[in-house]
């Protein structure tokens, strides 16, 4: 099964918030999933377990850096392709 998640993160009290995002993009793209990175949020589509285990890696990374951020997950039902 296929699952697409749909992310949304927002650096809080930081001077370069852009670096913080553009390094995130780049931690996704190691992972085996498609990304489709959009104005105001990236989604990635792949085998569920990978996605959750992805998301759950990002938010781990960003607590352990010690940074402050709003990280936002929207789930769609898996497919079947």
């Amino acid at each position: 099964m296929k699952t697409l998640a749909q992310l949304t993160f927002i650096p809080l009290y930081t001077d370069h918030p852009k670096e913080q995002v553009q390094d995130l993009l780049e931690f996704v793209a190691q992972h085996d999933v498609e990304v489709d990175v959009n104005y105001l949020s990236t989604s990635i589509k792949g085998d569920t377990n990978v996605v959750f285990e992805l998301v759950r890696e990002i938010y781990d990374s960003m607590t352990l850096e010690g940074q402050k951020f709003r990280f936002h997950v929207e789930l769609l039902s898996p497919t079947k392709e």
